[in-house]
């Protein structure tokens, strides 16, 4: 097994970036799982709309692919987002702990690994979002279906914020020897809910 320990600098503009969004029901779409141009174009209006963040390079001229269903923007900290109608997932790749080249007598070190790095990121999310809702660990009993019915399925930890329109997962991969998790690290995407709710 390898690892990666690199400052959280990443995750704490991100985050930031999160913690700015005070209501996501205006970003949120109508989650019917429609692709293509007109409603890729619908959402980029929306977006920038509800944010101060700026997508991807777009004119009338630009192709969409048919088979495309979100968009990319940038925040003023600099943060990549990939936003679609259900979910917005911040892309912060040279930030916090991660652990690839997982064999299979690693896993249980993987998890140390996780357990270990779990509270700083938890810290950081904490100082940007306030309280969770919810917070488990996979060693609770129950806890895949704790906070709704699955949602702790392939993790270790799972924290929840519930700002209006969305959940906030801030969530730690299980590793697994069967299947093999190749890799694992510590990870938070925003849920939309269904537009207008």
């Amino acid at each position: 097994m390898k690892t990666l320990d690199r400052p959280l600098d990443d995750d704490d503009r991100a985050m930031a970036d999160i913690a700015e969004v005070r209501d996501w029901r205006r970003l949120a779409g109508p989650q019917a799982g429609e692709t293509g141009p007109v409603p890729v174009r619908r959402l980029i209006r929306r977006v920038k709309s509800g944010t101060n963040w700026k997508p991807w390079p777009i004119n009338r001229r630009t192709v969409i692919d048919d088979q495309l269903d979100g968009w990319g923007f940038l925040t003023r900290r600099n943060t990549e987002l990939a936003v679609y109608d259900d979910q917005v997932l911040p892309h912060s790749p040279f930030s916090g702990w991660v652990a690839f080249a997982i064999e299979p007598a690693d896993v249980e070190e993987a998890a140390a690994g996780l357990d270990e790095h779990w509270p700083a990121k938890f810290d950081l999310a904490c100082r940007h979002w306030g309280q969770p809702s919810y917070v488990g660990i996979e060693s609770k009993t129950g806890f895949e279906d704790d906070w709704s019915p699955g949602a702790g399925i392939d993790r270790r930890h799972l924290a929840v914020w519930t700002p209006p329109g969305a959940e906030i997962h801030l969530y730690s991969n299980k590793p697994t020897a069967r299947p093999l998790s190749v890799s694992v690290g510590i990870n938070y995407t925003v849920y939309l809910n269904e537009e207008g709710t």
